[in-house]
This record gives structure tokens, C-alpha cells and sequence, in this order.
């Protein structure tokens, strides 16, 4: 990516962010947290990576109304940021925390078996 790819997205991230916190209203989006942007080279496509707390089914019914609510994120972000083109605001759901923490708790299982299979005073 370059500085300027980079630079917009930081932007785009921000923005969104605080659309979310003070301008949407949609009962349907529950606890997003906005985790990064990408924008296309060519700055007229933006993922967005949210994490959203929940049960799936409210994730993905809170990941549908981000979704239906692109259009209006894209007026905000033309008109609040002066960018010369619309991007166009796809959400996508930020698995990596989940990855990192199905991770984490597979470390903590072998550590944790490891440990009670060598205690001390233990003959192999």
C-alpha cells in the first residue's frame, strides 16, 4: 500500500467510527468497534473490518444493517472528507481476534497439560 492508500484509510476508519458513535441511530447495529480499512488503489473501494460483540446470529444481522447502510456512509464519507470520488463501503466481519483468541486458548491447553503430565516427583 502506498502512504496515500494508507493515509485515506486512517481517514475513511475515523470517520466511520464516529458516524457510528453519534449519527446512526439503526437499532439492529449493536457493539461494533471499527478494527481497519482498506482502500483499492485506485480510492474508489473501501472494506471496513468491524468486530461486533454478540451472540453470530445478532453479528451477522448487525453486519447486514452496516451493509445496508452503505449508501449513506458513502454520502457522509464524499461529503465529510472532500474525497473526488465516493468510495464504495463494504463491511466485513474482523476475524482475526477470534483467530487469536481460539489460538491463545489452544496454547493455554498444552501448556496447562504439559505442565500437569511432567510434575515434579513423577518417574518417566
Amino acid at each position: 500500500m502506498s502512504t496515500r492508500t494508507d493515509r485515506v484509510s486512517d481517514l475513511i476508519k475515523g470517520e466511520i467510527s464516529r458516524l457510528l458513535l453519534r449519527e446512526v441511530r439503526d437499532p439492529r447495529v449493536g457493539f461494533v468497534t471499527i478494527t481497519g480499512a482498506t482502500v483499492s488503489p485506485d480510492l474508489k473501494n473501501v472494506r471496513v473490518f468491524v468486530s461486533i460483540l454478540g451472540e453470530p446470529q445478532a453479528r451477522q444481522d448487525s453486519l447486514n444493517a452496516l451493509n445496508s447502510a452503505a449508501g449513506y456512509f458513502k454520502r457522509m464519507l464524499f461529503r465529510n472528507l472532500r474525497l473526488r470520488f465516493a468510495p464504495t463501503v463494504l463491511f466485513r466481519l474482523d476475524e482475526s481476534l477470534d483467530r487469536g483468541d481460539r489460538i491463545e486458548r489452544v496454547l493455554r491447553e498444552i501448556h496447562d497439560g504439559k505442565r500437569t503430565a511432567g510434575d515434579p516427583g513423577e518417574e518417566e
